[in-house]
């Protein structure tokens, strides 16, 4: 059995206090769909069963006092409050590429800029997007609370940031979701947000959302970002009880550059729906993480999607402290002092641990007096002890290279045939076994 940090207790007592009433109900259970939380209607906090009488907007701040011990709880698991001493995030953007922020949300006021929205044209004229998604990833990075002196709501990590929120996918409740997801038009939306974020002076974009494939001009939008200098974070999925075991690769998360990022529970170990991969690069809490909700409200939800956020915020806290420090070097300072590493250094279930605002910090500051301007080492340093030698030259040996040659022909061909036997001797039932998952995946959709 796994044994809870003090920090960890801690937040456990306050989400229990927040979300587990008298009603009796449980924190939601994660999604389905890459890098997503539950619906609103399943995760949003209930509250206990108020006297009769009782005004709704002593209700609300009652509900938003509860958010905020639950906050501060989620906070201290990554010891954000220690690097508030250094860095609350000012002058920093983030682009929460994403469903939109709802306007007038209490715990985001004048911290939002709205950017395009590059899913016009999918939903039924005049109706209204919830913003459900990105209103809740917003304030895990840069929620500042509300209420008199901002004392009650939801803080994010670096709360003291800036938020351009660019629309480029919509929440599933949403009645365009299947037509956006099959129409072509809209492919390229979230390459558009990329390279529109990067134009309007973003140093942090986050992607809570993710896919099975790819596209060129995703790629491409992403190295733009890197080589403008800006830190690209994305939730690693949420795919592996589908998969079992090994979790496909998901896409941006999986793109050389990117920070892809795992969920955690309070106790640290992977989450069941966190993807499992080679792309992971670090974890952060994603079970029952309470955040902001459209409307005033809040909203308790698991997944990659939280997680990725936390890490941002991160980010955001050092280039707020340390405007120069290139994105490699931003990405070095998260790894190097990530917490709870995992043996041998690295897992595909949590990479090389879960992250920690303070020590992320202080390595930072290390990089930064070693001149980390660039994507590699400090100046006037090198890979390696010493200075370089001169080259050595390898002379070849034709007529051994010609023997490897016929070598390593004949094993090929000796494997082909192989294969082409299997095939022959398997096809049929390869083919069943195709057509189930086909049915299987049918059934699930």
């Amino acid at each position: 059995m796994a044994v809870l940090t003090g920090a960890a207790v801690r937040r456990a007592v306050a989400v229990a206090a927040a979300v587990v009433p008298a009603l009796g109900l449980a924190p939601a259970a994660a999604a389905v769909t890459a890098g997503w939380p539950a619906p609103p209607a399943a995760s949003s906090m209930k509250m206990p069963v108020s006297p009769a009488g009782a005004q709704p907007r002593a209700r609300a701040a009652a509900q938003a006092g509860l958010a905020r011990a639950a906050a501060l709880a989620q906070l201290d698991e990554i010891g954000v409050p220690a690097a508030w001493r250094t860095s609350r995030g000012r002058g920093v953007t983030v682009a929460v590429l994403d469903t939109g922020t709802a306007p007038g949300t209490p715990d985001l006021a004048g911290s939002v800029t709205a950017g395009p929205d590059y899913t016009l044209g999918v939903n039924p004229a005049h109706y209204r997007p919830p913003h459900w998604h990105g209103t809740y990833i917003a304030s895990l990075i840069a929620g500042h609370g509300s209420g008199p002196g901002r004392g009650t709501g939801v803080l994010g990590v670096a709360p003291d940031a800036s938020i351009l929120s660019v629309r480029v996918v919509l929440d599933d409740q949403e009645p365009g979701f299947p037509v956006y997801s099959a129409n072509q038009r809209y492919k390229n939306a979230l390459a558009r947000g990329i390279r529109y974020a990067v134009r309007n002076g973003a140093q942090v974009i986050n992607m809570s959302l993710g896919g099975a494939t790819g596209t060129a001009s995703l790629r491409q939008a992403i190295g733009m970002a890197i080589s403008h200098g800006v830190v690209v974070i994305a939730s690693a999925g949420n795919d592996a009880q589908r998969s079992g075991g090994f979790t496909p690769y998901s896409y941006p998360a999986a793109y050389p550059g990117v920070i892809a990022v795992a969920a955690v529970g309070a106790d640290g170990r992977p989450a069941s729906f966190s993807d499992r991969n080679s792309s992971v690069v670090l974890s952060a809490p994603g079970v029952g993480v309470v955040g902001a909700s459209p409307g005033g409200g809040y909203a308790l939800a698991s997944g990659t999607s939280p997680a990725a956020a936390f890490v941002s915020g991160v980010a955001a806290l050092i280039k707020s402290r340390y405007p120069g420090l290139a994105p490699a070097l931003v990405r070095q300072a998260l790894v190097s002092s990530a917490a709870y590493r995992p043996p041998g250094g690295y897992q595909p279930g949590t990479g090389f641990g879960e992250v920690d605002a303070a020590a992320a910090l202080a390595a930072a500051g290390k990089l930064a007096a070693r001149g980390g301007g660039g994507a590699g080492l400090g100046a006037g340093e090198r890979f390696g002890p010493g200075r370089p030698g001169p080259v050595q030259v390898v002379h070849r040996d034709a007529a051994r290279i010609a023997g490897a040659e016929h070598v390593a022909a004949a094993g090929a061909a000796g494997f082909l045939i192989a294969v082409a036997v299997l095939g022959v001797l398997g096809g049929r039932r390869l083919r069943d076994r195709r057509r189930k998952a086909i049915d299987v995946t049918s059934l699930s959709s």
